[in-house]
């Protein structure tokens, strides 16, 4: 069948390049794709954000199932409008996608059905949240309701920088309307770490677990960013916090979904701190992870394009999914200066080298121009290898990433650190 991703970053790369290795994938189309993309799929021009064009797109092109990257597209209710023109679509449904979409929605399904998760308060008036600061004291954690691109959380550690926080979200709409209500959260000690699990509304089947460097500077220093780099399997998830996972929070929310008449289908991403009391949800996303997805599904040995189809059908309870017992790493490539200001339009050189040398490359944020490869956005490429143990793939990462060069590039230099830490 034909197969349309929808989406352009690294994330949608990495589902193009594992769904072609699918036997139930003829041809792969993605709209918009990126330059790295050309390799597997055929990147058409057009916005994530078109329902109807997207839906026109998919019956000319026959497509058999969409499979769908970001979340704007889902909270946008695009699963809903393939549904009604009879198209197969992976990710949830637009009232499911609330899940991602609002943070206070999320987190009253947690209260409700007592999924672990940091005590909240949500407010909709700056200095009635202020009042809330004061009265916790720091630190404390600031979020956008809405969707913010992964940027809406402040984790304030002075009082003075969680009452700075609620003026940037809040007053100076620094997320846009994502900030019309802000959630507030008390500040969870311990590790985080991500599992994104495959889910067809009844069975919810993990993947194996990651772990995300969210800060923009080696130790962990700098503003947060989409993320800088990630490792998997995350050791900080052992066999027994991962059973946890499973029975407290991955199947809960699963039903409680189903309660409420959200059946929730497709990729639950569940962003976790591992506390000493155990794991507690951080966020919950309607998506595969990004750069978690560029580690996670390199060591899936099963056929993602089957699974797929089960989590569309409700057949994923007698679908074998099978995962390699190797590690991955992924190193981002970023523009200098990003998250904050950044240069665009810089020529890449050398990632014919670094294929050659081994790596997995995903491009992010990449464009074409005049036959070259240049820069488009704050996190350029993921840079990946599977070694047989997270150290392997670490070192053959940075041993080779300098093959690959444009001007201003930054990298963190200790991606996996806490894996390192831990042994």
């Amino acid at each position: 069948m034909n197969i349309l991703v929808i989406g352009g970053g690294g994330r949608e790369h990495t589902l193009a390049w594992k769904l072609a290795q699918s036997k139930i994938a003829d041809k792969i189309y993605a709209v918009p794709g990126n330059p790295g993309m050309e390799d597997v799929a055929q990147c058409i021009p057009g916005s994530v954000e078109d329902n109807a064009a997207l839906v026109k797109l998919a019956q000319e092109k026959n497509i058999g199932m969409v499979v769908v990257g970001p979340e704007v597209p889902l909270t946008n209710g695009i699963v809903d409008d393939m549904a009604k023109a009879g198209i197969p679509a992976f990710g949830p449904q637009k009232s499911a996608a609330q899940l991602e979409g609002s943070k206070s929605f999320s987190k009253a399904i947690m209260k409700k059905y007592n999924i672990p998760t940091a005590k909240y308060e949500v407010f909709t008036e700056a200095e009635k949240a202020k009042e809330y600061i004061r009265q916790e004291g720091a630190p404390i954690v600031i979020k956008a309701d809405g969707l913010a691109a992964g940027k809406g959380v402040i984790v304030a550690e002075t009082l003075q920088q969680a009452l700075d926080a609620v003026d940037e979200i809040m007053c100076d709409k620094a997320f846009g309307s994502a900030g019309n209500s802000v959630v507030i959260e008390e500040f969870m000690e311990g590790e985080e770490a991500s599992v994104l699990a495959f889910t067809d509304g009844k069975t919810i089947v993990p993947m194996i677990p990651s772990q995300d460097h969210k800060r923009a500077l080696d130790g962990d220093k700098g503003p947060n960013t989409g993320g800088m780099g990630t490792y998997a399997p995350a050791p900080v998830v052992t066999p027994d916090i991962m059973q946890r996972v499973q029975k407290e929070i991955l199947e809960p929310v699963i039903n409680a979904m189903q309660q409420e008449g959200h059946e929730y289908k497709g990729c639950l991403y569940a962003g976790l701190m591992i506390t000493n009391e155990g794991p507690k949800v951080v966020e919950f996303n309607a998506r595969f992870g990004d750069p978690e997805t560029q580690v996670v599904l390199p060591l899936l040995e099963s056929d993602l394009g089957e699974i797929m189809q089960a989590c569309i059908n409700g057949t994923l309870k007698d679908t074998e999914i099978k995962w390699s017992n190797k590690a991955a790493v992924c190193v981002v490539m970023s523009a200098g200066g990003y998250p904050a200001k950044y240069n665009k339009g810089d020529e890449i050189v050398g990632l014919d080298k670094a294929k050659d040398a081994g790596l997995l490359v995903f491009h992010a944020g990449t464009a074409q121009k005049d036959g070259k490869i240049v820069t488009s956005g704050g996190r350029v490429l993921g840079v990946v290898d599977i070694g047989e143990d997270i150290k392997s793939a670490v070192d053959k990462v940075y041993q080779n990433i300098d093959l690959i060069h444009f001007d201003n590039v930054y990298y963190r230099k200790d991606i996996a650190h806490r894996a390192f830490n831990r042994k």
